[in-house]
């Protein structure tokens, strides 16, 4: 683990239940009461009160879920002026959660960026694929032939879906098994191979942990070998596991917005910060996201850029909850506890020569199938690369998975090489 510099945080502010209560309440009080207020024209209410009490005493002190019984629609994007006016209070608050995204965990500058949270890793990366495909056939009169997405073979199948919809094609770069990385010859094969097939402008998807193994793509490797194969192209970064953890374990990350090649990210809060599913958060370079603009929404208030359009205005504020109540500081140290966890594990598995990969600053460990049965697998909840043809089997160290419970995964290893013995 390499420490993150210590900088002042502009947007990142730890806050008290009490703070955080003073902030929520008020923002709700700003949305539009359905009770109160006559607003017959939008199709929308608070959640059926026959089923959800909506006077139960103990939502005084849960201002997450008083914000999901009052059922905000935080419908468009609200970093880029006018949206629905109906949700303007916890709008704010996402745009704070934004910015602390953006600027204070990504190191953006202040008013850059545009973004919103979406339904999650899936939408984001779809949402900013989208974008760069407009763009390329807006601003270079691209045909979608001309058009091509570039990841590596760990990434997410989410690109899978984007080329599916999007009607764009699919490069993958193949990776090594036993380091998960991207060799340059591998990289300039792949373009190569895409250009022989007329593509011109290339989406390009870095990751930050890949989902199975844990591996942060070489963002420097990538852009050297565009810029020398004299490539058209815009540089995603798939940060859905990553996004709150690798910044943190990786001090030195050039993973932000401080490198001038990187146009956006998706980050995902329902793993790492432990948020509702559902609460992805996607980030963009001021100027792209207009090319996504569904203009045909005209009932909408401001315009509507994001691919889900209606969405919960609850998932917001509980991300925004989660990070202020930790502060910028309580978050480094969960990350560095559980880097520690990591560290422990690997070198339990190490004593016993028990095959394994973990990428530096993971919290991801994959084990190689032949060392882990049937019973082990299905005891832990292991989960393996491919269900059909297991290589690998991995272990996440989340906040719950604690050294006690990693010892009993060691234990029951050890027991089945002495039964094997």
């Amino acid at each position: 683990m390499r420490a993150r510099p210590q900088k002042m945080s502009i947007y990142w502010k730890k806050k008290s239940h009490e703070e955080i209560k003073s902030i929520v309440f008020p923002a709700l009080k700003k949305n539009i009461d359905y009770k109160q207020q006559h607003a017959l024209g939008i199709p929308a209410s608070y959640l059926d009160e026959k089923v959800f009490n909506q006077n139960a005493t103990f939502l005084s002190e849960a201002p997450y879920l008083s914000t999901l019984i009052h059922n905000p629609n935080h419908i468009g994007c609200h970093t880029l002026g006018s949206s629905e006016s109906f949700f303007s209070g916890t709008q704010e608050i996402e745009r704070e959660l934004i910015d602390i995204c953006a600027v204070d965990i990504l190191n953006g500058k202040e008013n850059e960026h545009d973004g919103y949270v979406a339904s999650g890793g899936t939408e984001a990366n779809i949402q900013a694929i989208w974008i760069y495909r407009n763009y390329y056939q807006q601003e270079h009169s691209a045909s979608r032939d001309e058009i091509c997405i570039v990841c590596s073979a760990d990434s997410h199948y989410s690109m899978n879906k984007a080329s599916d919809l999007l009607a764009i094609d699919l490069f993958k770069i193949p990776v090594t098994e036993y380091t998960r990385e991207v060799t340059a010859e591998a990289f300039k094969q792949t373009i190569e191979a895409a250009k022989k097939q007329n593509k011109r402008y290339f989406i390009v998807i870095c990751n930050m942990m890949t989902t199975m193994f844990g591996s942060a793509d070489n963002v420097d490797l990538f852009t050297e070998q565009l810029t020398q194969l004299n490539c058209n192209f815009k540089l995603h970064v798939d940060g859905a596991y990553g996004g709150f953890y690798y910044p943190f374990s990786e001090g030195q990350s050039k993973l932000t917005f401080e490198n001038p090649h990187i146009t956006s990210f998706t980050l995902d809060a329902h793993k790492m910060a432990q948020a509702p599913y559902g609460t992805g958060i996607f980030l963009i370079r001021k100027g792209l996201i207009e090319y996504v603009n569904t203009k045909q929404a005209s009932y909408v208030e401001g315009d509507d850029l994001t691919l889900i359009g209606s969405r919960s205005g609850a998932n917001a504020v509980a991300a925004w909850m989660i990070l202020v109540k930790n502060g910028p500081f309580g978050w480094q140290e969960k990350v560095f506890i559980l880097q520690k966890r990591t560290e422990w594990m690997c070198q339990q598995l190490d004593a016993l020569n028990i095959k394994f990969f973990r990428a530096p600053f993971s919290n991801i460990i994959t084990i190689e199938s032949s060392f882990i049965d049937e019973e082990t697998r299905s005891f832990f909840g292991l989960v393996p690369d491919s269900h059909a043809h297991p290589l690998w089997y991995k272990i996440v160290i989340m906040d719950h998975v604690t050294i006690e419970k990693l010892s009993l995964v060691i234990d029951r290893i050890k027991e089945n090489a002495s039964h094997e013995a």
